[in-house]
């Protein structure tokens, strides 16, 4: 049985091909919703013919980019660099995580291209195509779907091999055309062994467990996961993070904005950085429940204090104590880290966000409370990671290791 190794892990190459979904936005109360109503029967089939599904944490920030790139490398954002969808460099410049030149570890996906072993990546945003691509791996996005092709398998264009041109970014169905485009290459190049699909979560900004559109959603998903079961494909599917609403009963956000609450304290501060900033800001108005705050060493623990007398914040740590609590690269985060509770947002100032374009009431993610994910694999965990896996204790980081070490 052949193995590649990559980042201090050793994965099989597996003999049918591996399919792994994330479900950005993918809370398992959708799951369990969806399941306990029986509206998602081709994944409810596949659990009872000995599939397993269990709980398991992400990366904080509970983010797209850091929680993506952690689970095609299946390390953390200290080893792999990528903090959040958004940071602070060393040198004071603000930058967007989408440009592979940030990435400080290889993907699984490239360490099995190098091997010779067929990979593809599927992704609906186009910010993360870049960074999943990064060494060789042959990747689309759906949002960059018109005029693409996959030259590695012959493909010269992407809507015309699934039928139809791509949705936009917004439409609650893009998240199915980039299933289908996973669909329709492995029909056009069935040597693929490794394929990974990265879902938007659109619906899940704008829509609860149990209303219309997350219905909408679930069902068609659950459709063509079928699909992928009836091509004989061995099926894994996380998350990146979860979801919650960040508002009052009558709608209205719920938000601390940091740095006038800190300017009222009489705290003087360089800047607020929120690591949720990403091109989407219909999504969430860059409105999560994580950020990161810089400012001088004297002022730490005046704005510690500050901070942690506000309700609705619940953890304020240090760059030395966040660099090891939540994993991450010391030179890319503040010098304090500031999470919210579940149903509170961070902003900077109240007029720096502009609510005016989200979708719906805002529902967001960030925080410890969007940690929990989806473990699901379509067969019964017995390998290595069967005792930490039934515990509920391992990470989306994990998912490669469940499908392709399970043995």
């Amino acid at each position: 049985m052949s193995t590649v190794t990559v980042n201090d892990r050793t994965y099989t190459i597996p003999e049918r091909t591996v399919v792994v979904f994330t479900v950005d936005g993918g809370d398992p109360r959708y799951f369990d919703d969806a399941l306990r109503r029986d509206i998602m029967p081709r994944l409810a089939a596949m659990l009872a013919a000995g599939g397993s599904f269990a709980l398991g944490a992400s990366e904080m920030p509970s983010l797209t980019n850091p929680n993506n790139i952690s689970i095609v490398t299946g390390v953390s954002p200290a080893i792999h660099g990528i903090p959040g969808n958004y940071c602070r460099l060393p040198d004071g410049t603000l930058e967007l995580l989408n440009d592979p030149r940030f990435l400080r570890a290889p993907s699984i996906h490239a360490a099995f291209e190098a091997a010779g072993v067929p990979t593809l990546m599927v992704t609906t945003k186009d910010k993360l195509r870049l960074l999943l691509g990064n060494g060789g791996v042959p990747s689309v996005s759906v949002e960059r779907a018109a005029g693409a092709g996959l030259d590695a398998y012959g493909i010269e264009d992407i809507e015309q091999l699934v039928g139809e041109p791509a949705p936009g970014v917004y439409e609650p169905r893009a998240s199915h055309y980039a299933m289908r485009i996973g669909l329709a290459a492995l029909q056009h190049a069935p040597q693929l062994k490794l394929i990974y699909v990265s879902l938007t979560d659109r619906v899940q900004h704008a829509s609860a467990p149990g209303e219309e559109l997350a219905d909408e959603f679930f069902i068609e998903f659950d459709r063509l996961l079928g699909e992928y079961l009836d091509a004989g494909c061995l099926i894994a599917i996380t998350a990146d993070h979860g979801m919650n609403s960040k508002h009052d009963e009558a709608g209205e956000a719920r938000v601390i904005y940091l740095e006038d609450a800190l300017r009222d304290a009489g705290v003087a501060i360089d800047e607020v950085v929120l690591p949720i900033t990403d091109p989407y800001t219909k999504h969430h108005g860059a409105l999560g429940s994580f950020a990161w705050i810089y400012l001088d060493d004297a002022d730490r623990e005046r704005a510690r204090r500050a901070l942690t007398a506000i309700p609705g914040i619940e953890e304020v740590w240090d760059r030395e104590a966040s660099a090891t609590i939540y994993e991450h690269p010391f030179d890319r985060i503040g010098d304090l880290a500031v999470t919210a509770a579940a149903d509170t947002a961070l902003g900077r100032t109240a007029s720096a966000h502009d609510l005016t374009q989200l979708h719906s009431a805002l529902r967001s993610h960030g925080g410890r409370y969007e940690q929990l994910v989806p473990l699901i694999v379509s067969e019964p965990v017995t390998g290595p990671l069967a005792e930490r896996y039934a515990a509920n204790v391992l990470r989306s980081r994990d998912i490669h290791d469940l499908v392709l070490n399970n043995t």
